[in-house]
């Protein structure tokens, strides 16, 4: 089924005009050269990215032959995204065409997928524990601060209670004090400095390599790629993960979409066969790229613009071409948050029309 529709959605893209002018700000979409062009600025910024040439047989005439599409290697994915779901708040579900963020005629709104951090849920839990129980202090009034404050605050009371109670015996029992510690340095230093001294030293190399490995953290790696496609006219994500086994084991298809937040899985992500390497690729639908980029670059312009939306056109506080691929790359980790790649810049930027 992956090498039907691929095979058909091929011929669209063969047979698609390509796009000559610009309309990166009108449409959010890009020409080839544009593709280029915002390639070149993603690897000079972010090393880990290269541009690739591909299978010779599958290279596209519209774009340079020795850059075919932008890949990056061994990118970690640390946790399944099922582990994290049960923090993550959605809003504006939208149905149609499995759109990324759920962009639809009505009113532009992209599905964001906020992942919250353990912190964050634990200072969630413990704001919710205060507002359920309120800990009252000796003289009946309620405590500040968090339930960890209130229950150190009852324990000082109480060691403060205990210290006046026992004030009186404490002088009596300082010698004793003392002389308990003198007794536990002569009987037990020299025979700790003894046992130092006669514990056999391990040359055992192979164990300690064993032991090494044994705190390494082994996760799923991933191999992404970003190619043009010429009937979108946007840049489209591609990704092959592999087992955390040690073994470099390609992940199915069902095992990729763990990887995946539930909304996009089996919809806007897909499996597909990429069009310029063999094998099948999990594949990140473009069907709504350039609506959201076109979004999300009118925003940012009317932002540099200091907030004056009657202005149009490209701005002086706008973005260029060049950091296309930047933000295209952030609002794409909205839909793998556990995959970290590099796109090395920090961009912020609303989806609201």
């Amino acid at each position: 089924m992956p090498s039907l529709l691929s095979n058909l959605k091929s011929a669209r893209e063969y047979l698609s005009p390509t796009l000559k002018s610009s309309a990166f700000l009108t449409r959010g979409v890009l020409t080839p050269e544009e593709f280029v062009k915002a390639g070149d600025e993603l690897v000079y910024k972010c090393p880990t990215w290269t541009w690739e040439s591909g299978d010779p047989a599958k290279r596209k005439k519209h774009l340079p032959a020795d850059k075919q599409y932008l890949a990056t290697r061994g990118v970690p994915c640390t946790a399944r995204v099922s582990s994290l779901e049960n923090v993550v708040a959605v809003s504006n579900h939208n149905e149609g065409c499995g759109a990324i963020g759920g962009l639809d005629d009505d009113d532009g709104d992209w599905l964001v997928s906020q992942i919250l951090t353990t912190e964050e849920v634990k200072r969630r839990e413990e704001k919710a524990l205060e507002d359920e129980f309120d800990i009252l202090d000796g003289e009946g009034e309620v405590m500040d601060g968090g339930v960890e404050g209130k229950v150190a605050q009852l324990s000082l009371g109480g060691d403060k209670d205990n210290s006046e109670n026992n004030q009186g015996g404490a002088d009596d029992d300082q010698e004793d004090e003392y002389a308990d510690m003198a007794d536990f340095e002569d009987d037990n230093v020299l025979e700790d400095e003894a046992a130092v001294v006669a514990a056999p030293v391990s040359t055992n190399a192979t164990t300690k390599g064993e032991n090494d490995n044994n705190h390494i953290l082994k996760v799923r790696t991933y191999d992404l790629s970003i190619t043009y496609d010429k009937y979108y006219q946007t840049p489209r994500v591609w990704l092959l993960g592999y087992a955390d086994d040690g073994s470099s084991r390609p992940l199915t298809g069902d095992e990729m979409m763990q990887d995946v937040i539930s909304d996009y899985a089996h919809r806007t992500v897909t499996i597909e066969n990429h069009p310029n390497i063999s094998g099948a690729h999990a594949s990140i639908h473009p069907c709504q790229h350039g609506a959201v980029m076109k979004t999300i670059v009118k925003n940012l312009t009317r932002e540099g613009d200091g907030g004056d939306g009657e202005r149009g056109g490209e701005g002086t506080g706008g973005p260029s071409v060049d950091m296309y691929l930047f933000i295209f790359l952030k609002f794409v980790s909205s839909m793998i948050p556990t995959i970290n790649y590099d796109f090395t810049m920090d961009v912020s930027a609303s989806t609201k029309k």
